[in-house]
């Protein structure tokens, strides 16, 4: 008489059973952050940039011998930083005004931005212009949003922009911390949204 037993077949499909609620497990309990990340608020696109006022737009130009110019003047890169902040703070709304901007600093001209709201900067190209440069303009234009947004964060908060964010892109920040993080970095983005425009290069 043969006592050898028969090996137990598996159950290959109670395996695939377990397979397919894992799968539903994860699916149903995984969370995707979608929320991380630099908000760039885009201005309308070339075919609607004669619906906006000429002085909420700051043009600049880049030729085909690597010049800068800001509003038709041939300025230094180190100049750029401190005209972009003038025309996004100058707040040119009269007081009276419901969008005036109580918190812009400066020079409140009429010929300059109604409101940081509305102010775009406009950066053009030629089709020779040395990529070092034009990466260089870009960096002078995001600076001059950063040192608004820092000076009023610092106003509201007691911190800058830029040391919230860091905070905010912690690995080891607390999700409550980091919601009252996320309603700060909004706030100031609100009153300093960074508006910059990329029209096609210059046919030269």
């Amino acid at each position: 008489m043969n006592n050898h037993r028969l090996p137990q077949e598996v159950n290959a499909g109670s395996m695939a059973d377990i397979a397919f609620l894992l799968l539903i497990f994860f699916l149903v309990t995984t969370t995707i952050e979608n929320d991380e990340g630099l908000n760039r608020l885009m201005p309308p696109e070339n075919k609607d940039i004669i619906d906006i006022k000429q002085r909420n737009i700051f043009k600049i130009v880049i030729n085909d011998s690597n010049q800068i110019l800001a509003e038709d003047d041939i300025i230094d890169l180190e100049d750029l930083k401190g005209q972009v902040i003038s025309f996004i703070d100058n707040g040119g709304l009269s007081a009276d005004h419901d969008e005036f901007c109580t918190y812009c600093k400066g020079d409140r001209l009429e010929d300059s931005s109604e409101n940081p709201s509305k102010a775009i900067i406009s950066i053009k190209s030629s089709r020779n212009t040395s990529y070092p440069v034009y990466v260089a303009v870009q960096n002078e234009v995001v600076a001059a949003y950063n040192h608004l947004r820092n000076r009023e964060s610092l106003r509201m908060f007691g911190i800058s922009f830029e040391a919230i964010h860091r905070e905010y892109f912690s690995e080891e920040i607390k999700n409550d911390k980091k919601e009252i993080l996320k309603d700060r970095l909004e706030i100031i983005r609100e009153l300093f949204p960074q508006k910059i425009l990329e029209p096609e290069s210059i046919n030269n």
